[in-house]
């Protein structure tokens, strides 16, 4: 009885009331981490520059690979020596090195200097293409120029870098006067002189580089402001002209019917190019019958070591093959945005930009066509296909890319705390305590005043 006095009566209707608990804190989990280590080793000023010159060099040497792997049967159907056609694809990288080199060293004044020569230069060879007695037909087209033995050059590629510099240069002058508010200055000279360089690139029948030429433009344009009117105006007449042009040819009208066709067919509207590169990449597995171990390349896939190099990597490197070669052109492409879109300086910008453009659109129309979702348009996989003419202006490309990388504020002053590792100057006497401070306290200042970069 003492404990039921003691006891307290229930109260009725009382509600109890729970505090709100803690919010518990986020795991950091490992996606999360990887995230943000990813994300701040892509923010850091150098990785640019890392990307494209890693990227590029990745690209060529695979490349040199599959062009040895791939080009074997057709040299001895010549009877050639089997790496007939590797040797004269690494001396072409070799001399397009050195262009990248010298291109990545030279300034940006001189760059915009040499616009004019090499406009002046592309037009003048593409018109002598078309002289009688210099200029020979490749495959039906018209344009190339033999350069003794077994040498050719095809002025028509070099008339995109030509594009690239002379229009970034035109678009940059006019943009520090203020007239790209004028749809006169927008447009001219630059769309005549594109439409100048595709109408002699059309004498020769080349379809395919007209289209990258005209990817360019439409890329200059676009990073110039262009307003939407004045843009699908220029996209209107060329796809008018396109479709002329297109219309007007058997050739160009059978390959847009071997889009998506799984069976060769027979006749004028064979399509057996597409078919069996097809056929090569669903051979192919998840990693490939192994390098050499192609059976298109024996004669069943025409171009297999120039346009369809990307189907031979499918068949002998699997998926992991062709998925690398995207993701290294996916890589080079988007450090080539992250360059115009950083920088100051409009003529890099818009030649960043148009260097950006033409890779990417050219990868694009040649990776589209072996997979049978564009028609085949005879142009090369940058950087990978066999062919010097390409190879050349696309490294000198690239190392334009990469001298815009160098030149970005935070890649100076990530670049100049770099310490020679030869030729580096060593105190004399006394002990290595005395020497370490005064280096310390040098790379510290040097620190400091880069700090804002964001390079740690």
């Amino acid at each position: 009885m003492a404990s039921s006095r003691t006891r307290q009566a229930p109260v009725q209707g009382r509600v109890r009331v729970r505090r709100p608990a803690a919010p518990r804190p986020l795991r950091d989990n490992a996606v999360r981490r990887f995230h943000r280590r990813v994300q701040r080793a892509w923010d850091r000023p150098l990785t640019a520059y890392y990307v494209i010159l890693g990227g590029s060099l990745l690209i060529t040497v695979l490349g040199l690979v599959m062009v040895y792997s791939a080009s074997q049967i057709k040299a001895l159907q010549y009877s050639l020596p089997g790496s007939y056609f590797f040797r004269k694809q690494f001396l072409a990288a070799m001399i397009g090195g050195a262009l990248l080199l010298i291109a990545s060293r030279m300034p940006v004044k001189l760059h915009r200097a040499l616009a004019y020569p090499i406009l002046a230069g592309s037009v003048f060879m593409m018109i002598l293409v078309q002289v009688p007695g210099i200029g020979v037909a490749v495959n039906g087209n018209q344009n190339w120029i033999p350069l003794g033995g077994s040498f050719q050059i095809q002025p028509s590629e070099f008339g995109k870098l030509a594009l690239v510099l002379w229009g970034a240069d035109l678009i940059a002058r006019k943009e520090d006067k203020r007239l790209l508010t004028q749809w006169k200055h927008m447009l001219v000279p630059l769309v005549p002189v594109t439409f100048m360089l595709l109408g002699l690139i059309m004498l020769g029948g080349d379809m395919g580089t007209a289209i990258i030429l005209t990817a360019i433009l439409f890329g200059l344009l676009w990073l110039a402001g262009a307003p939407t009117r004045l843009f699908v105006g220029v996209l209107s007449v060329a796809a008018f002209i396109g479709l002329v042009l297109i219309k007007t040819s058997p050739n160009r009208m059978a390959r847009f019917q071997c889009i998506g066709a799984t069976e060769p067919g027979t006749g004028a509207n064979s399509c057996w190019q597409a078919v069996h590169g097809i056929y090569a990449l669903a051979s192919g597995g998840l990693f490939g019958s192994g390098l050499g171990a192609s059976v298109e390349k024996w004669g069943q896939l025409p171009e297999a070591h120039t346009d369809f190099i990307f189907a031979v990597t499918g068949e002998e490197l699997g998926l992991a093959g062709t998925l690398s070669v995207l993701a290294l052109f996916a890589a080079l492409g988007y450090a080539g945005i992250r360059v115009a879109g950083r920088t100051e300086d409009p003529f890099v910008r818009y030649a960043a930009g148009g260097v950006t453009t033409w890779i990417t659109a050219q990868a694009v129309i040649n990776i589209g066509a072996v997979l049978g979702l564009l028609p085949i348009a005879g142009v090369p996989l940058p950087l990978f296909s066999y062919g010097g003419s390409a190879l050349l202006p696309t490294m000198f490309a690239v190392g334009l890319l990469i001298a815009f990388a160098r030149d970005e504020p935070g890649a100076r002053a990530a670049l100049s705390l770099r310490q020679p590792r030869f030729g580096r100057k060593r105190g004399t006497g006394g002990p290595v305590s005395d020497r370490s401070p005064r280096r310390w306290n040098t790379m510290r200042r040097r620190a400091s005043a880069a700090r804002s970069s964001g390079e740690r």
